[in-house]
């Protein structure tokens, strides 16, 4: 997570009432600063304070996660993911979420047979900076020494992540660093509609980057919120339009979740490097252009949209048609659309699904 500057509530929009029950109206907002992407929030709500109330809910518990989660900077009283990395070889205490993310992050590790791991700081450091010099300077942009690499690999033990519960400590060894980019926004997204739901808070999407959470559904006659999976071969910006999505979902009270090879990459020698790395080969994955999830926890969800993006076809699609509560939409590297046994009762186009 790069540093960002913050605009909390940018504007709050109240749509038309009409058709709405229950006296309620919808409101939107967005804000950024988190996560390095923008958060957006849709509602139907009682009133314009009762709604800014809960966006505000939810960008307090944004802006937590963003901080402890943070492994580029430093807060002042805050032991983050930086905090544990920079002080590798000793206990540092934490605050109670960086303890869950890293048993979640643990947990699936264990579930995917190692495709997704946190503890792969050392390799996916490397690639961003070279990334990052790549974009910076294309005609000179190369790829990181294999040699290089494979030393990083070394110290990616994730079972080397020492999480003492009870103390709320977490310990690294020398040499290791952690990253949870694969899982953190996924987290934070379930984070944020979990506080909601306990307070009986209902009829609300949240949207971040790509990881989608509703809570209930909306109220104007519909029973299902709309959420567009992007085509990953569309060259227009990345918010979604109907001339850049490839279908569209239709979910209530799920979680929605797409990985992709057009969020981050650079160029050498006119091929393209996503940021999605392979823990098996060191390299980006080679198998899919995106992965889309829709299961119902959107920690879950993050973390397996990456997970099934790096596992060979066969292992992916076995994986989640063996999964209670799971489904998934693959994009393969040739173009081709593949969905697993229960995916197409959500889909717009590509299964005939409605939102009434």
């Amino acid at each position: 997570m790069k540093k960002a500057f913050i605009i909390i509530l940018a504007a709050i929009v109240l749509f038309s009432a009409a058709g709405c029950t229950q006296n309620l109206n919808q409101y939107e907002t967005q804000f950024l600063g988190t996560f390095d992407t923008i958060v957006s929030v849709s509602a139907y709500d009682t009133s314009s304070s009762s709604f800014t109330k809960t966006a505000s809910s939810i960008y307090q518990d944004f802006d937590y996660l963003n901080k402890l989660f943070d492994i580029y900077n430093d807060y002042e009283g805050i032991n983050n993911i930086k905090t544990i990395n920079d002080n590798a070889g000793e206990a540092v205490e934490v605050d109670e979420p960086i303890i869950d993310l890293l048993l979640e992050s643990k947990h699936w590790y264990s579930a995917t047979n190692g495709a997704i791991n946190v503890a792969l700081g050392p390799v996916l450091s490397i690639w961003h900076d070279y990334r990052t010099a790549g974009i910076d300077d294309p005609d000179n942009a190369q790829l990181p020494p294999m040699d290089l690499l494979k030393e990083a690999a070394q110290h990616c033990d994730i079972d080397k992540i020492i999480i003492d519960e009870q103390a709320g400590t977490v310990l690294i060894e020398e040499g290791m660093s952690i990253d949870v980019g694969a899982i953190a926004k996924g987290f934070a997204t379930q984070y944020a509609a979990q506080h909601l739901i306990d307070q009986g808070i209902d009829h609300v999407l949240i949207s971040a980057g790509g990881n989608v959470r509703a809570i209930g559904a909306p109220v104007n006659g519909r029973t299902k919120w709309g959420v567009g999976i992007k085509d990953p071969d569309s060259t227009l910006a990345y918010s979604l339009s109907e001339e850049n999505i490839l279908d569209a979902a239709y979910i209530s009270s799920l979680s929605v979740v797409t990985s992709g090879i057009y969020e981050r990459y650079y160029t050498v020698d006119g091929i393209d490097y996503h940021h999605i790395i392979d823990p098996s080969t060191l390299m980006p994955a080679a198998y899919y252009k995106s992965v889309t999830v829709i299961t119902r926890n959107s920690t879950q969800a993050d973390a397996l949209s990456t997970a099934l993006f790096i596992m060979p076809p066969e292992e992916s699609q076995s994986f989640v048609n063996t999964e209670s509560g799971l489904e998934a939409l693959w994009v393969t590297a040739d173009g081709e659309i593949v969905l697993s046994d229960g995916m197409a009762q959500y889909l717009r186009d590509l299964g005939g699904a409605t939102n009434e």
